[in-house]
């Protein structure tokens, strides 16, 4: 029978889909890893993943078994938890996925204030515009746009957030005037890569029938720096111009969209003590830090 170690080598490789990812991981060398699986494979009598150049790829056996896997996984998590005793604050490590808006405005100064109140925590922030896979453990929780339609996920709603279209002093100054979206056509307009766009949400120009920017990012934050810079105007998350003096809102009554952040965990986290109380001290925090942030983007 297979011990809880080969089956943590087995879901590093699974997640990584080579040995010497898994290995860094694990911190074991590629060649241990290998000889590890190979254990395991042993031991079930099933060929758990297929070699090949490209890396290692799940059989249908070893898909099979990475559900039973992460189960453990789990448990042995809240086993550690309960042995270490009750805390104070949180401890260990959290990885948290995001799109890199709210992983640039909103989480740096949410999660500093987790961090400061409990020093035994380490949190890691990846920041990419892509969809993360919690089933792969890219990340322990993800902030998404869109809710899962599927998967064993727990999805928390965490708040609406308003965007705005938005250009800079600078670029006001000389541009034609803008006084209505009739006169949009006369400007330059900044947003995403169209064939970049990971979520439906986020094709926010598809309500102002501008198909192909001229101006493009697959980043927001560089799109917000653009518009910094003159490049032209923008649809700009209200909580991120703080971060930019010299940008404002333009055309406020006539354009404005609300989307809302949820955050997802993989169902078997409900109940491991540590990413239950991150989750809810971060949802809080992120709550309130949006809430500030687009009040004083309206000057309030």
């Amino acid at each position: 029978m297979a011990d809880w170690d080969d089956l943590k080598v087995f879901l590093a490789v699974a997640r990584g889909e080579s040995l010497s990812r898994a290995g860094r991981v694990l911190k074991l060398d590629a060649a241990t890893v290998g000889r590890r699986v190979a254990r395991l494979e042993e031991a079930f009598g099933a060929r758990l993943f297929t070699r090949s150049p490209q890396g290692y790829v799940l059989t249908d056996e070893g898909a099979r078994l990475v559900a039973p896997a992460e189960a453990i996984e789990a448990q042995m998590a809240r086993a550690a938890e309960a042995l270490a005793g009750p805390a104070e604050g949180i401890s260990g490590q959290v990885r948290i996925g995001a799109p890199d808006g709210a992983a640039n405005y909103l989480l740096p100064q949410v999660v500093a204030r987790i961090v400061a109140a409990n020093p035994g925590l380490e949190v890691q922030i990846v920041a990419l515009p892509r969809v993360f896979s919690l089933t792969r453990r890219e990340a322990d929780m993800v902030i998404a746009v869109s809710k899962p339609e599927q998967g064993r996920v727990i999805a928390t709603k965490i708040t609406d957030y308003r965007l705005s279209l938005a250009a800079s002093d600078a670029y006001l100054g000389s541009a034609p005037p803008l006084t209505s979206l009739a006169d949009l056509p006369a400007h330059r307009v900044i947003g995403y890569i169209p064939d970049m766009i990971f979520d439906r949400e986020l094709d926010y120009l598809a309500d102002l029938g501008v198909e192909q920017p001229p101006v493009a990012s697959n980043s927001v934050s560089v799109q917000l720096n653009l518009i910094r810079q003159g490049a032209g105007v923008g649809v700009v998350h209200d909580f991120a111009l703080p971060a930019a003096p010299g940008v404002r809102r333009v055309l406020t009554r006539d354009f404005g969209l609300t989307r809302a952040f949820h955050l997802i965990r993989h169902a078997d986290d409900r109940r491991v003590p540590r990413i239950e109380r991150f989750a809810e001290v971060l949802v809080a925090g992120l709550r309130a830090e949006v809430a500030r942030l687009e009040r004083q983007s309206q000057g309030e």
